[in-house]
């Protein structure tokens, strides 16, 4: 039986190694020409920046593919959890660092911003139990099979469907819980994690402090782009083909079932190729719209609104500023006003929130010495037709002046090298619609239901992975989106 899949991402090299497991021969095609989609690695001078996802959780389902094919993790994967998980800047002073430690978290939070130490524990506790509740129905099946449904899994969930927070927003449930402004702000920036917006996405998303807390960050030895080092690693050892630089033209279909691929339709050697079984782990909209012109659309899901995106900014920093201590850093400021801009007016907030990774800190090769790499990422709205070369040039200076006034330095004469990435380069180099980072917008109730399945209802042994399909975006659900479709596969 022969596999052929579309795209090198994370979930696409994650269903590569599962169906090899099975048996299958497995092909894997990349117009790009490296792998990881998103989750990539760039050089810029003697800089070396990883370009996508600056977090890393649940490494327990990239080790599961190791277990999965009888290697030891260690042989090709490492890594470290954080000591501490992110640290906090307010304009007005305040500080506040995370460490892993929850209890030391929660008395560090009613030290530095008068939240009871208690309350802090409870949202935890309470994001834990969403999780315990919800991971195994959300993240381990299909929403799309009556079986889900029917389990003794679900049953648990409707037991304890009113403490899910559907019926509430994250930010109504934060002011409710919290007693103070800036805790209610660090937990509802955890809906920018699945590129949503506090204000309308459901309670239900209190579940993600739960990853980052209790579960904990993570940090690749060789940088986050050793995730899919590791991986592709793996999936060559067990014979899975990569074929980059290489396009999918169309998905053949001959009586509603998989034939195989069109591959560089428009070259010279343009070619047919037999598959019993196609995965895609291309943006579920242009699978539709450009590699299945004769299937029937599911255009009503397809045309949902899309997720926020990113604008990010690669600095080379010619110095070491040590005070900063660890990995993630957020400067925060009025989230509400920021987010309303975003989202209902399509633009960025002149003052905005800056997020700041400096992975140097952990891996120091990838900046000379003295020197620090930079990636600092704004949450922006996808793609709509905005004046993106305005917009970058106007938060750039205000991302400066911003980090300048907070660090007490002057930034601009030290950033000796840069790169940016907005949601127009995003959508070019990954084939997300519109730059969206996470598929469609989960700013409704039921947005869980809006994300197209993991199979096709109409096209025998088509499947989809990847974010912008069920679970969702992020390297967890990517990785759980492969392990749903390894089921599937194994239960057809």
């Amino acid at each position: 039986m022969k596999a052929g899949i579309i795209g090198a991402g994370i979930g696409g090299i994650a269903t590569a190694i599962r169906l090899r497991n099975k048996g299958y021969e497995v092909d894997v095609f990349e117009a790009n020409t490296y792998a990881g989609g998103k989750l990539s690695s760039f050089e810029q001078g003697s800089y070396r920046f990883d370009a996508g996802p600056s977090l890393f959780t649940m490494p327990q389902l990239v080790e599961e593919l190791f277990e999965l094919s009888g290697k030891s993790v260690k042989d090709y994967f490492e890594y470290i959890r954080l000591p501490e998980v992110c640290r906090y800047f307010w304009e007005d002073g305040t500080r506040l660092n995370v460490s892993a430690d929850t209890t030391a978290f929660a008395r560090e939070a009613e030290k530095q911003l008068g939240e009871p130490a208690g309350k802090i524990t409870k949202a935890l506790e309470d994001s834990a139990f969403k999780y315990e509740v919800l991971s195994g129905l959300f993240l381990e099946d299909s929403l799309h099979k009556l079986s889900t449904w029917t389990s003794a899994k679900a049953l648990k969930g409707y037991l304890n469907l009113p403490k899910m927070g559907i019926f509430s927003t994250m930010n109504e449930a934060n002011e409710k819980f919290f007693s103070t402004p800036k805790a209610v702000q660090l937990f509802n920036r955890y809906a920018t994690y699945n590129g949503s917006d506090p204000y309308q996405t459901p309670a239900t998303m209190n579940i993600i402090p739960h990853l980052e807390y209790n579960i904990g960050a993570f940090f690749p030895k060789n940088g986050m782009y050793g995730i899919t080092e590791s991986l592709v690693a793996l999936a060559k050892d067990l014979g899975v083909h990569f074929h980059f630089n290489t396009r999918v033209e169309e998905i053949v279909i001959k009586e509603k079932k998989i034939a195989g691929l069109k591959i560089n339709q428009n070259a010279d050697d343009a070619e047919f190729l037999p598959f019993d079984m196609v995965v895609s782990n291309m943006d579920v909209t242009p699978t539709y719209r450009k590699l299945l012109p004769h299937a029937k659309h599911p255009d009503k899901l397809l045309n949902q609104p899309k997720s926020g995106s990113g604008l990010i900014f690669y600095w080379g920093i010619k110095k070491e500023f040590a005070e900063l201590g660890l990995h993630n850093i957020f400067f925060s400021d009025d989230y509400k006003t920021e987010f309303e801009h975003q989202f209902q007016k399509k633009t960025i907030y002149d003052d905005p929130t800056v997020y700041l990774n400096i992975t140097s800190k952990y891996k120091k090769d990838d900046a000379p010495a003295g020197c620090e790499n930079w990636f600092i990422l704004l949450n922006a709205p996808a793609n709509d037709g905005q004046d993106w070369d305005r917009i970058i040039e106007e938060t750039r200076r205000n991302v400066i002046e911003k980090l300048s006034r907070n660090l007490k330095t002057d930034i601009e004469p030290l950033i000796e090298s840069e790169s940016v990435l907005d949601p127009r380069t995003i959508e070019l180099r990954t084939s997300s619609v519109q730059g969206a980072l996470y598929g469609n917008s989960s700013n409704n109730k039921f947005a869980a239901f809006l994300r197209h399945a993991n199979f096709s209802s109409q096209i025998k042994n088509l499947y989809f992975v990847g974010g912008s399909v069920h679970p969702g975006g992020g390297i967890p659900l990517a990785l759980s989106s492969a392990k749903i479709v390894g089921k599937m596969v194994a239960d057809a």
